[in-house]
């Protein structure tokens, strides 16, 4: 089957089609980037379509990465995701960016943790660490970084995503340092469509996961009376 694969959660905009038949990329793209994701995604996706020389209805589904990430980001990939979804008839997918930073290196050796840490600001990461058989061992969370570091450092251990080098900085320095510190800014789309070509359509709904309330709130004691 052919998967077409979003990821606009982070610092990229990315789209990919895979054959599930051959584990193969038929096409795809990935433009790193903070801002612009609205502009760039659906001309992104027609290109990679056209390049794999496939239209919608040969879609089986449709994968798109759900957070934690971007607010703007991730409305911008979830949006167009659903409505590529609604107008070809095929079910959409939701697949976290911390699974879908941490999968190729489960894929590789997933006898050594990995972490996934994403700078969330202000001293924070979004956090989740994987184990055996990519089981969770520390479940999706929000947290500082020095508490990440003493959460995770339990032994040889794997660190990837934007702050990867955030908690390596504050690693206890009487623990074993982490074996490997990749900051990578954003998952390898190929992975989302991986892991979404095999994702429960029950389970793995396209809803975001934001972890926290957003930086913006509404004006309580505002000096000007809304309307």
């Amino acid at each position: 089957m052919f998967v077409l694969a979003i990821d606009t959660a982070l610092a990229a905009c990315s789209a990919a089609v895979l054959d599930t038949e051959t584990d193969s990329i038929v096409a795809g793209d990935s433009l790193l980037m903070e801002r612009g994701h609205a502009e760039t995604l659906i001309p992104l996706v027609e290109q990679v379509m056209a390049a794999a020389g496939l239209d919608f209805e040969h879609l089986s589904r449709i994968a798109v990465t759900i957070g934690p990430g971007s607010f703007t980001g991730l409305r911008v990939g979830l949006s167009a995701a659903r409505g590529f979804g609604l107008t070809s008839n095929r079910p959409v997918v939701g697949v976290t960016t911390l699974a879908a930073l941490a999968a190729p290196y489960l894929a590789q050796d997933d006898a050594v943790p990995v972490v996934t840490a994403i700078d969330a600001r202000h001293g924070h990461v979004f956090l989740q660490m994987f184990g055996v058989g990519a089981r969770t061992l520390i479940a999706p969370r929000v947290t500082s970084v020095r508490e990440a570091a003493r959460s995770v450092a339990i032994g040889a251990v794997r660190l990837v995503g934007s702050g990867a080098a955030l908690v390596a900085e504050a690693w206890p320095p009487a623990e074993q340092p982490p074996l490997l510190v990749d900051e990578t800014p954003a998952p390898d789309v190929a992975w989302v469509a991986r892991l979404g070509a095999v994702a429960d359509p029950e389970a793995a709904e396209p809803r975001p996961l934001y972890l926290r309330s957003p930086d913006a709130k509404p004006q309580d004691k505002a000096r000007v009376a809304r309307r």
